[in-house]
């Protein structure tokens, strides 16, 4: 029942308490076009900017969170179909209308917050979890920002901040709304219930040719092909050249002999620490001097220490800690200063430096040195490719001349049949397929540049437009759709009649017993089913949908034919549970800061430069 609550209370404004989560912005497009907006602003929230910079910052990630579900990166006419660039104007503009009416009480925020800040941000810290600057400047440029815009940012952040515990952390959700819900979503039913098969029903007729041709006729947009493009394929890249290099051993020899002292693989050491206060740093050093291990002595103090890793000596940013602990033996232990007391550090396996057999680096060897050849000869053999390709040789004859792979695949429109190409990169599919369906036949196509001096090079060998299919290529598809269809409607059609008799008056035993079955009693469930799972939500929501003493069908989200009827109703008598409660609480306090927002920009008056954002998007990802 928890998890119940727990999945209703974050969609509960919805359900039941609409009126407070009114999203302000719900009727919001982007068909404003400002004149008076500097070409370097996307949109401007009262007297707040959103620059081009700012946008393309967040666009970009919501970009790569959507390549990353799709498997591939969107077009810019593909992100604007499932509204990407409204949707990120939206969220950046919500937070400049909060920053528009902290400006207007005077909010601001201190050095020594924005310090604190910065110290506790968990981006920048480095392996003992402390501040590491560092981390912080290559962050920073990592991610294309600036201290300035980084520290503004936070700033703004932290007057949001203020501005949202001021006016909201209050609001509670009123007691008649949590016993609302409470009896919305702790009640509790059980029925018993019947499973309707194929053997409950006279067997469908079989489907005539007439009645097929008429079937077909009416759903033909399921039975169509969709547009496929046979392509044949080369793949001209580092990888590929490598791979069609051969080693000589002697070359190999020569360059492990050669390289060897290069291959070792250095000293790691496992190594764990626990910071200690005044009292249990005595303790730590009255046991080592008596000889006591490590697990004894934290067990002494109470505390649990915390796992650093396996790392080289390089890895650890901490001097202190790198000299201390590397110049211990395995299961040594040392104290040395920290930033709030002492802490004791323990090594508990040290991996000792090792350099690898021929054998181990032979593939390595072999794999470095083909990589070296080919970038020697990738430009040379590019160039060889070009003219080739300029004097319409066939790939076969290119990809036999140069060793390479040659694959082939029918192509559609998404292009997850170019994986065949193993150096393809998953973002770069969409990319490649747009050029093979730009590609007419007959016609030379231009190479297709990838990332790393690769060049994907490809013939147009077939083009098969999308058709109607016929009866012939479908009639064993139909007759079994069809089928299908005849059996579920004399299911529903069953079910229905069982139901009208339950109604009636008759019981489902005696029911059940004509139709040699039995019935069934289910476990306790609420509106989002049994904890068991043996009654889903689709289920328990038809059983919820009559009174207590309710009677009806349903078909479950596994197909399944029931028809039930409730024989208990429990009502909660024990009010929310704490954690349920303040998830409701929070939920409220979140429609309400959404409401709350959407007013303050209305307000502000949100205005977009549609030209800008349109050469934005144009010039940074193409059409």
């Amino acid at each position: 029942m928890l998890d119940g609550l727990r999945l209703f209370a974050k969609s509960w404004p919805g359900k039941i308490l609409g009126a407070f989560l009114l999203v302000g912005v719900a009727g919001f497009g982007i068909n404003n076009v400002i004149t008076d907006l500097g070409s370097n602003t996307v949109a401007r929230v009262g007297d707040q900017e959103i620059t081009s910079r700012e946008f393309l910052r967040s666009y970009q990630s919501q970009v790569n969170r959507l390549a990353q579900q799709i498997g591939r990166v969107p077009t810019v006419s593909e992100a604007e179909s499932m509204g990407l660039p409204t949707f990120v104007l939206l969220n950046l503009s919500e937070g400049e209308a909060m920053n528009v009416l902290a400006n207007q009480l005077g909010l601001g925020v201190s050095e020594e917050k924005l310090g604190q800040m910065l110290r506790q941000d968990p981006s920048f810290q480095g392996t003992l979890g402390n501040f590491d600057p560092s981390i912080f400047s290559q962050v920073l440029q990592q991610s294309g920002w600036t201290e300035a815009e980084y520290f503004e940012t936070r700033g703004n952040e932290a007057k949001r901040e203020q501005l949202v515990s001021s006016l909201f952390a209050d609001r509670t959700l009123p007691d008649v709304a949590e016993e609302l819900i409470n009896g919305y979503a702790g009640t509790q039913r059980t029925i018993d219930y019947v499973t309707l098969t194929e053997l409950n029903i006279d067997t469908p007729a079989e489907p005539t040719e007439e009645e097929l041709a008429a079937y077909l006729t009416e759903h033909q947009t399921e039975y169509r092909t969709v547009e496929t493009r046979k392509v044949q394929m080369i793949d001209l890249s580092l990888a590929s050249l490598a791979a069609s290099k051969t080693i000589p051993e002697d070359a190999i020899v020569a360059e492990y002999e050669r390289t060897r002292d290069t291959l070792t693989t250095p000293e790691t050491r496992t190594i764990e620490q626990v910071v200690l206060t005044g009292d249990q740093e005595a303790i730590f050093n009255a046991g080592l001097a008596e000889g006591r291990d490590f697990a004894t002595l934290i067990a002494e103090v109470g505390r649990t220490p915390t796992g650093l890793g396996t790392l080289a000596r390089n890895q650890v940013t901490d001097p202190t800690l790198a000299e201390a602990a590397f110049g211990l033996q395995e299961g040594g232990v040392a104290i040395i200063p920290g930033v709030a007391g002492k802490r004791a550090i323990h090594v508990s396996a040290i991996n000792p430096a090792r350099q690898p057999t021929l054998e181990e680096a032979r593939e390595q060897i072999a794999n470095s040195l083909a990589m070296a050849e080919a970038r020697t000869e990738i430009n040379e053999v590019l160039d060889q490719v070009e003219e080739l390709r300029a004097a319409f040789q066939p790939l076969t004859d290119i990809a036999a001349r140069f060793d390479l792979d040659l694959y082939e695949a029918d192509v559609t429109v998404g292009g997850s049949q170019l994986d065949v190409l193993p150096n393809l990169a998953p973002e770069d599919r969409s990319r490649l397929s747009q050029a093979i369906f730009n590609a007419r036949e007959g016609q030379l196509t231009p190479s297709v540049p990838q990332a790393g001096n690769a060049h994907i090079f490809f013939d147009l060998l077939e083009l098969l437009p999308a058709r109607d299919q016929t009866l012939d290529e479908v009639r064993e598809e139909l007759t079994a759709a069809l089928t299908t269809e005849r059996t579920n409607n004399a299911l529903l059609a069953r079910s229905e009649e069982i139901v009208q008799q339950l109604r009636d008056g008759a019981s489902l035993a005696d029911v059940a017993l004509q139709l040699n079955l039995f019935p069934q009693i289910s476990a306790p469930f609420s509106r989002f089913g049994s904890d068991d799972g043996s009654i889903d939500q689709i289920t328990a929501q038809a059983a919820f949908n009559g009174g207590p003493d309710h009677k009806g069908s349903v078909v479950s989200g596994s197909g399944e034919f029931i028809v039930f009827e409730v024989v208990e109703n429990t009502v909660p008598t024990e009010p929310l549970e704490t954690a349920t409660a303040d998830s409701l609480q929070t939920e409220a306090q979140n429609g309400l800061y959404a409401d709350f927002i959407g007013a303050v920009r209305d307000d502000a008056g949100l205005r977009i430069n549609q030209q800008a954002l349109t050469q934005l998007l144009t010039l940074n990802y193409g059409q």
